[in-house]
C-alpha cells in the first residue's frame, strides 16, 4: 500500500490544523495503528489493520487532566453486571475504531434545538421509573435538599473521589477522606490532584446549599450557578485564571476524537442560555440530570473542566428532589470516555445511558442504607438550620470575638422570642461538639477550627 502524506490527509479533513493532524498521526504510530514510511516531506503514513481489542484513547488535546486509558481495553474488561444494550455496543464498536476510520463532525445545533422538554426524552419511561424506584429515600416529602445535607459528610468523599478518578486522579478513597476531613494531602501526589479534590469538595457544598434555595421543582439552574460551579471546580487548575467561570473565548480540540466543538464565543454564549432554559423546563429530575450530563460536555462552553461541571450539575435535580445522589463510584474511566465519544461524534446517548443506570444502582444501594441508620431530624434544628450553620461559621472564623455574644446577637436578630433560648442552646451545643469530621457542614477549614480552639477553647 502506498499510504498517504500529511497534505493528502488534510485535503480529506477540511478545517483540521496541520499540527493537529501531525499530532494525531504520531499517536496512531505510537499505538501501532499506523506506520511511517520515509523521511521529511516524503514521509507517508500507512494504516495498520486494527487488532480485535479496542484501541487506546490518549489524553485530550489542551486538557489539564484527561485520563489516558490503558492500551488494551475491550468489552470483556467491563465490570461484572454492566451489560450494554445492543445500541450501546454499536456505539462502543464505532468509537473504538482508529481516529482515521471515523468521520469528522462538528457541533450539531439542531440536536439541542430539537429537544422539547416534556415531549423529548433521552431516558425512556421504563428507565425513569426504574431510577425513581432505586433512588427513593425516607426524605422524599421533606424540604428540598434535606437528604443531601443529611449525607453530606459521606457524599463529599465519594463524589469528590469518584469524579476526580474519572479525570485520571490517583488519590485513593482513603486519601480523599483524609484530605477532606483533616486537610492532609497524600504523600507522593501532585498539587494538581490535591487541588482537584478540594475543588470538588467546595463545588459539592455549593450545590448542596443551592439545592435548598426556593424555586420551581426540580432545579433552578441559572447562568450564575453554572458559571460559579465551573469556577469552583476550575480554581487554580487552568493555565489562564481568567477562564474560570467564563464562556471560553478560543477554540479547543478533544484529543483522539474527530469531534470539533464550536469556536464562536457569541454562539456559545447564546447556547448556554438555551441549555439552561431547556434544563429548567424538564419536569423529571433524572431526565434533567441526564440532559446536563449530555449537553454541557457536548457544547464545551468552558476552556476545560466541562465534564466535571456536567457530572456535578447533574446531581442538583436529585438533591432538590431528595433522591439518592449519583456519585459515579466504580465507573470505569475507559467506559465513560467511550460513552462521551458517542455523544460527541455520533450524537447518541445509549452507551452513556447504560452507564448511568448501572452507576446509579451502585450509588443507591449504599446511600439508602446509610440514611436509614440516621436519626429522625430535630424539627428545631431543621427549621433554623441555615442560621445555625451561619452562626457557627461566624463564631469560628472570628476567634478573637466573644462567641456567646455573637450567638446571642444572631438569635436576637432572627428568631422569635419564644424560640430564642432553645435555638441559642442548639448553637452552643453545636460549638461544643464541633470536630474535624463535621467542618464541611459549616464551610470551615481545619486550620480555622484549630485557630479557634487555640484562642477560645470549647464550650
Amino acid at each position: 500500500m502506498q499510504g498517504a502524506a500529511v497534505a493528502q490527509l488534510l485535503a480529506q479533513l477540511p478545517g483540521i490544523p496541520r499540527r493537529t493532524a501531525q499530532r494525531w498521526l504520531a499517536q496512531c504510530v505510537q499505538a501501532g495503528q499506523a506506520r511511517a514510511v520515509g523521511e521529511g516531506r516524503g514521509r507517508r503514513y500507512v494504516a495498520v489493520a486494527p487488532r480485535w481489542h479496542a484501541p487506546p484513547l490518549p489524553a485530550a488535546v489542551h486538557r489539564v487532566s484527561e485520563p489516558s486509558p490503558p492500551p488494551l481495553w475491550s468489552l470483556d474488561d467491563l465490570p461484572s453486571g454492566l451489560a450494554l444494550s445492543p445500541e450501546g455496543r454499536e456505539i462502543w464498536a464505532y468509537v473504538s475504531q482508529p481516529v482515521t476510520a471515523r468521520t469528522p463532525v462538528g457541533y450539531q445545533r439542531d440536536w439541542i434545538d430539537g429537544y422539547v422538554p416534556g415531549r423529548s426524552f433521552y431516558l425512556p419511561e421504563p428507565v425513569r421509573r426504574q431510577l425513581h424506584a432505586m433512588g427513593r429515600t425516607p426524605d422524599e416529602q421533606a424540604p428540598a435538599g434535606t437528604y443531601s445535607r443529611a449525607i453530606l459528610d459521606r457524599l463529599l468523599i465519594d463524589l469528590s473521589w469518584a469524579s476526580s478518578h474519572l479525570e485520571g486522579n490517583t488519590y485513593s478513597r482513603l486519601d480523599t477522606r483524609e484530605l477532606i476531613r483533616h486537610g492532609t494531602a497524600a504523600e507522593g501526589k501532585g498539587r494538581v490532584e490535591t487541588q482537584m479534590i478540594l475543588n470538588h469538595k467546595a463545588a459539592i457544598e455549593l450545590l448542596v446549599d443551592a439545592s435548598a434555595q426556593p424555586g420551581p421543582p426540580f432545579s433552578p439552574f441559572s447562568r450564575y450557578l453554572l458559571m460559579n460551579l465551573h469556577a469552583t471546580l476550575a480554581e487554580n487548575l487552568l493555565p489562564n485564571p481568567a477562564d474560570e467561570g467564563r464562556v471560553r473565548q478560543h477554540a479547543v480540540d478533544i484529543g483522539q476524537s474527530v469531534f470539533r466543538p464550536l469556536d464562536a464565543p457569541q454562539v456559545l454564549d447564546e447556547l448556554v442560555d438555551v441549555l439552561i432554559e431547556k434544563a429548567n423546563a424538564i419536569a423529571d429530575p433524572f431526565e434533567q440530570a441526564f440532559f446536563m450530563m449530555v449537553h454541557v460536555p457536548y457544547l464545551q462552553p468552558f476552556a476545560d473542566i466541562n465534564k466535571r461541571t456536567s457530572r456535578l450539575a447533574a446531581n442538583l435535580p436529585l438533591f432538590r428532589a431528595n433522591l439518592c445522589p449519583l456519585t459515579f463510584v466504580d465507573v470505569p474511566p475507559e467506559a465513560y470516555a467511550r460513552a462521551m465519544l458517542g455523544v460527541y461524534e455520533m450524537g447518541r446517548v445509549e452507551l452513556l445511558r447504560d452507564l448511568l443506570v448501572w452507576a446509579y444502582e451502585r450509588s443507591t444501594a449504599e446511600y439508602v442504607a446509610i440514611r436509614q441508620t440516621l436519626a429522625e431530624p430535630d424539627p428545631l434544628r431543621l427549621a433554623w438550620r441555615q442560621l445555625i450553620k451561619d452562626t457557627v461559621h461566624a463564631v469560628v472564623t472570628q476567634p478573637g470575638v466573644d462567641a456567646v455574644g455573637l450567638v446571642e446577637q444572631a438569635v436576637a436578630a432572627h428568631v422569635p422570642e419564644p424560640e430564642r433560648a432553645a435555638v441559642r442552646a442548639v448553637i452552643l451545643d453545636e460549638l461544643r461538639r464541633l470536630h474535624e469530621g463535621v467542618l464541611a457542614r459549616y464551610r470551615l477549614r481545619p486550620g480555622q477550627w484549630r485557630d479557634w480552639i487555640a484562642a477560645q477553647g470549647r464550650y
